[in-house]
């Protein structure tokens, strides 16, 4: 089995370098106008986009998977260990693509309206984004917008990948891009089989000073879909607990016997909240905490790409995995 996964995920590699080289000829036959659906109507391009901008977190991955080099994007506010602006994969697909630096849209107040309307752009790409109506209608002001599908924050990242490429005219290439990261997923996840059929939640950024309420991400989210593709699946207390088009939830620690059908806890924190987990006397009584079966994810790269994008799953896939399935068997 492992063989042909293999022979599959070079057959695949082969196709999307195909469709890359011949990525002209693609273009040629997209049919124009593109009407896009999303959350807030519908968007329509009229013509393949020369200027591609994007907004929000990771949009810029999809154009640069694709060869394309965005005129402007978001800057790193997270994970970004050196400080310029560029996450590693990032860093490294530019130097790939022998591009400079493109204009780093500094997001920590919200879109900067002037900087993203000054690369003049022909698309805006922020179909995983959480751009509320009054920011859809002004980037609208500045070029077509591809907004999310339904709920701020819960787009995939196949949706990402299918919503963006379709944007920028490459839909077939799109399609391409998730095989070969489907194909690479199943690859890495059959040499650990100890994976499959345990539960998981992601809780989200804990105060080690302070336990009294957890929060977790819900299955909208991004982290927790990102789950299924690793053979895992969310505990009936998550799901439940997930209300629709939210992608995050709360709960008191004294209710934390409610998780209790855990087997792996991943989150955000070092030493220091895994020390304060174990010393609490309602965290500590967790499943999960008990057995030790806990991935802790540090402000570091790794922690950055448990949020799946499209250049970011082959950047730490494997150590993630390792890492999840290290927790899998001390949950046993």
């Amino acid at each position: 089995m492992l063989r042909s996964l293999r022979f599959a995920f070079r057959l695949v590699s082969m196709i999307v370098l195909l469709v890359a080289a011949n990525g002209a000829r693609a273009d040629e036959s997209t049919v124009y106008p593109i009407v896009i659906k999303h959350a807030f109507g519908t968007t329509v391009i009229n013509k393949k986009p020369e200027r591609v901008a994007t907004v929000a977190w990771a949009n810029h991955e999809v154009p640069l998977a694709l060869g394309i080099v965005p005129v402007g994007f978001a800057k790193a506010n997270f994970g970004d260990d050196d400080g310029d602006g560029l996450l590693p994969w990032v860093a490294e697909k530019l130097a790939e693509l022998h591009a400079d630096k493109p204009v780093l849209f500094d997001e920590g107040d919200g879109i900067d309206f002037e900087a993203v309307a000054a690369t003049k752009p022909d698309v805006i790409l922020a179909s995983y984004s959480g751009l509320s109506q009054a920011d859809y209608d002004t980037l609208s002001q500045i070029a077509p917008v591809v907004a999310y599908p339904e709920a701020p924050w819960s787009t995939d990242w196949r949706q990402m990948i299918r919503l963006n490429s379709a944007g920028l005219g490459m839909a077939a290439e799109g399609e391409a891009l998730i095989a070969k990261i489907e194909s690479e997923i199943a690859q890495t996840v059959s040499a650990h089989p100890e994976l499959h059929g345990k539960s998981a939640m992601f809780i989200t950024h804990l105060n080690a000073t302070d336990l009294s309420t957890v929060n977790f991400y819900t299955t909208n989210d991004t982290r927790v879909k990102f789950f299924a593709d690793l053979g895992l699946t969310s505990p009936k207390s998550v799901v439940e607990a997930s209300a629709p088009g939210k992608f995050a939830g709360s709960i008191s620690a004294e209710r934390i016997d409610a998780f209790d059908d855990v087997d792996i806890v991943v989150t955000y924190g070092d030493k220091k909240l895994l020390d304060a987990l174990d010393s609490n006397p309602l965290t500590s009584k967790m499943p999960a905490v008990e057995k030790g079966s806990l991935v802790m994810l540090g402000r570091n790269p790794l922690g950055t790409a448990a949020n799946p994008t499209p250049l970011s799953i082959s950047w730490v896939l494997k150590d993630y995995v390792d890492i999840l399935a290290e927790a899998a068997r001390k949950s046993k």
